[in-house]
């Protein structure tokens, strides 16, 4: 089943869940402020990812301007950032959807049908 790390406001969220409904695709709905991924949820993603850590982050949140990260994250290690992201669900681009053999975060319907195909 995948995991579907969401914000409740978030229209794109709430895009993203519709879309996985209508396809009949199981998923555990978690609250990304409240219970952001774990440490092996985020480096297993940033794997996916090829190690680009800005495809994992919410540079448009308003947490991510208000601290500065902008300027900050090239002199982060990976696994100070991988802590912050761990402890600041905000900070984390949204939804934020893992299963067992691919990952996506944010909602583009090409990429989603592709990596939906590993699911068949």
């Amino acid at each position: 089943m995948l995991k579907f790390y969401e914000y409740s406001k978030c229209s794109t969220c709430r895009n993203a869940a519709v879309y996985l409904e209508k396809r009949k695709i199981p998923f555990q709905r978690i609250a990304i402020r409240e219970t952001p991924p774990n440490e092996g949820e985020l480096k297993k993603m940033l794997e996916w990812k090829k190690g680009e850590i800005r495809k994992i982050m919410n540079s448009s949140g308003l947490d991510y301007k208000a601290m500065g990260l902008k300027d900050k994250i090239e002199g982060m290690s990976e696994s100070e950032i991988l802590k912050l992201l761990q402890k600041n669900g905000n900070l984390i681009k949204r939804p934020f959807v893992i299963g067992k053999e691919f990952g996506v975060v944010g909602f583009k319907e090409e990429e989603w049908e592709e990596k939906l195909e590993l699911l068949k």
